[in-house]
């Protein structure tokens, strides 16, 4: 799989990927290469993914969304920062991601579930076409 991890001003992630782990409201889940396409609203926390290497990296990611399709791994949020320590990743995830007002909370959120259906239906709409 090819993982790009997409914030407003720079691609901070562009490589391939044996696996993807990351969180949505609803729990985490896991990608790998063989998974059918997928389209997730993520929350602030922690993305993992292993290189094709074999190496684990770690990302603090806040909301956005990821979309899966074939062997390509999209991921956009507003802010991430990509280290080794799981310790600081974490504190980073609590005190920058997470201390959001109600307003933004909710208005993020939104968007999110907004770029997440444009994506379903986007796919939806190539699957009719190709189909």
């Amino acid at each position: 799989m090819h993982l790009r991890l997409l914030l407003p001003t720079e691609v901070l992630v562009d490589e391939d990927v044996e696996k993807v782990i990351a969180e949505a409201d609803n729990g985490f889940f896991c990608l790998l290469p063989r998974h059918i396409d997928f389209v997730a609203a993520l929350v602030p926390g922690i993305l993992y993914y292993t290189t094709g290497d074999g190496h684990e990296r770690l990302v603090a990611v806040d909301e956005g969304s990821l979309v899966k399709c074939g062997d390509e791994v999209l991921v956009s949020v507003l802010n991430a920062t990509a280290g080794t320590n799981l310790d600081a990743l974490q504190a980073t995830v609590a005190e920058s991601f997470c201390i959001l007002d109600d307003e933004e909370r909710r208005s993020r959120s939104a968007l999110a579930r907004l770029e997440a259906g444009t994506m379903r239906r986007f796919l939806e709409i190539e699957k009719q076409v190709h189909g």
